[in-house]
């Protein structure tokens, strides 16, 4: 944690909550604002996205993604699947990300889109879209025993620190290069 966390009990009962309202996130319950909010988060990224976990198929917030990587160039794109993909969508959407840049290609020295696959044997399945700005974790189904319809929004130190973590899991993932990378990924099992 912070320092400013840390000794935050010391600067007085004012310091202590905005220190804690500044580490805290805002809880969404509905799957239209979930969506919504990670949607916020690809249209605000400027320097990096990163996107992690291999369930996406909601349209809207894939087209968003990509309509991201092709208006800002500089955008450094980072992917980290783990495991196959879980639906078609997701393959799709992949597919079109190189097509609309390559990923040996640097700008400014940096790789702008990194796609790593690490195998689900070997690492747990995270989820979460950060920007250098803020970011969505989704969360459990409050409302049932299936499905991902909430998420906690994040900004700040937090959403910087995601989009680190998210940058360093692809680092350590294998990363798949070519469009037939993509299409040669395992079928996913149940």
């Amino acid at each position: 944690m912070p320092s400013e966390v840390l000794f935050a009990h010391q600067d007085g009962r004012d310091g202590v909550a905005r220190v804690l309202h500044q580490a805290q996130g805002t809880l969404v319950t509905r799957w239209a604002d979930l969506v919504e909010a990670m949607i916020s988060v690809v249209a605000g990224a400027r320097e990096h996205l990163v996107v992690t976990g291999s369930r996406s198929r909601e349209k809207a917030y894939l087209e968003a993604i990509e309509s991201a990587v092709a208006r800002y160039p500089a955008l450094v794109h980072t992917r980290v699947l783990y495991g196959p993909p879980s639906h078609p969508e997701l393959t799709g959407h992949l597919v079109r990300l190189m097509e609309l840049r390559d990923p040996g290609e640097r700008r400014n020295g940096v790789r702008t889109l990194n796609i790593g696959y690490a195998d689900r044997g070997e690492a747990l399945e995270r989820f979460f879209v950060a920007s250098e700005t803020k970011a969505v974790v989704p969360l459990p189904s409050l409302h049932g025993a299936d499905g991902f319809d909430c998420g906690i929004v994040l900004d700040g130190e937090a959403a910087a620190g995601l989009v680190h973590h998210g940058r360093e899991a692809c680092a350590a993932a294998r990363l798949l290069g070519t469009i037939r990378d993509v299409r040669e990924l395992p079928a996913r099992r149940g």
